[in-house]
């Protein structure tokens, strides 16, 4: 009997300690003009995501992605990441949990480099490839990377590096 007492204080301790992690998809976001746009180019994208990003271009690093249904239409936008000046930490974890809960079927990766700099550094290119081969395991394409700056943007698929 003490062994089956101890047995329910232990399943009760590990039923209390289990984390999970909870994501909720909301089809009718606050912007949803730009959940109704069509992604056919890397202007349009540097559009969508000038229009929901901070006015901190120039101070904070941030990672933001848009999931995209199969004709190109904008599901959800989130933003992933927020670092500092010199850089943010990009978890492909929640890139394609959140793809999978909103049955992303493509996404485009975008951040900012507050330096204005347009060109990616060997970690941009080494997150593009990881992100790539990621997506191609779950059927999710990745359409585009862009780097955002305060007067520009760069596009990977423009330069053909996708």
């Amino acid at each position: 009997m003490a062994s089956l007492l101890a047995l329910a204080e232990i399943k009760s301790l590990v039923m209390h300690t289990i984390r999970e992690v909870k994501l909720s998809y909301v089809k009718e976001h606050p912007l949803s003009e730009v959940n109704k746009a069509k992604i056919r180019s890397s202007t349009e994208s540097a559009k969508v995501l000038r229009s929901i990003w901070e006015d901190d271009l120039d101070m904070i690093e941030r990672a933001y992605v848009l999931f995209l249904n199969n004709a190109n239409q904008v599901q959800t936008v989130s933003m992933i990441s927020m670092g500092g000046l010199m850089g943010t930490v990009v978890d492909l974890r929640i890139i394609f949990a959140t793809a999978l809960n909103c049955l992303a079927t493509g996404i485009v990766l975008a951040h900012n480099h507050p330096s204005g700099s347009l060109n990616p550094s060997q970690s941009d290119i080494q997150l593009t490839k990881r992100v790539q081969e990621a997506g191609k395991v779950l059927d999710i394409n990745l359409l585009d990377h862009i780097i955002l700056t305060e007067d520009s943007y760069y596009s990977f698929a423009d330069d053909g590096r996708l």
